[in-house]
């Protein structure tokens, strides 16, 4: 059986953040398989398995479009009051940050009327439920009723992402020619001290292939 699925997935708005970007958020040119998987865990999670992105499928133009946002400068304190600390020990003091001493304006390079397929496949971690059939059609039935464990988004949390399931062929996409994306993060491995791994895909007429080698960048 084919553990395999097929995702569309779309938005007014996305932001896959580059890292090398310390200050202003600048976007990749498409979405990383990080934040395909992301979509992914989002609409159907379990332990006993991890999504594997193949490919995506860019469906519309590259577009680029400058914002501005705000944003928080600092976090939550971890002493004092309204602290961390002071909240695990009694359990009953409040988390506190006063959004008007802490609002900064940036700029944004964001992507703008996006649309993705994402090929995509299950891997087993664990030897607990082993069922090929069950986490499919677990799957499909939520991506068709559109239900998720939380709202998938394409890079930042307030770029939501609508998603349907795809049924027959992937439809081609109107990217034509080859096109090098340059170093792109594929994504971050928890359970080695947070590595991020990076690789180097080419969009041939608007398919990534993301099965390509992965590196680690020092």
């Amino acid at each position: 059986m084919s553990l395999g699925i097929k995702l569309r997935v779309w938005g007014d708005y996305a932001c896959f953040t580059r890292p090398e970007m310390k200050v202003e958020r600048v976007s990749y040119d498409v979405m990383t398989p990080s934040a395909a998987r992301g979509i992914l865990e989002a609409i159907y999670w379990k332990p006993s398995i991890s999504w594997s992105i193949d490919r995506i499928h860019v469906m519309k133009p590259v577009l680029f479009d400058n914002v501005r946002r705000n944003e928080v400068e600092s976090k939550i304190p971890v002493k004092g009051s309204t602290g961390v600390s002071a909240a695990m020990k009694d359990g009953k003091a409040q988390l506190r940050l006063f959004i008007e001493d802490n609002r900064q304006q940036r700029a944004a390079m964001v992507l703008r009327d996006v649309e993705y397929i994402i090929e995509a496949h299950f891997e087993y971690i664990s030897q607990e439920d082993c069922n090929d059939g069950k986490h499919l059609d677990i799957f499909n039935r939520r991506a068709v009723k559109g239900q998720c464990f939380h709202r998938p988004y394409l890079g930042c949390r307030e770029f939501a992402a609508f998603f349907e399931s795809v049924t027959g062929e992937i439809p081609v996409s109107p990217l034509e020619g080859e096109k090098d994306l340059g170093w792109m993060l594929y994504d971050i491995n928890y359970q080695e001290d947070m590595t991020p791994y990076f690789f180097r895909p080419v969009m041939k007429d608007g398919v990534i292939d993301c099965r390509s080698q992965k590196v680690v960048l020092s």
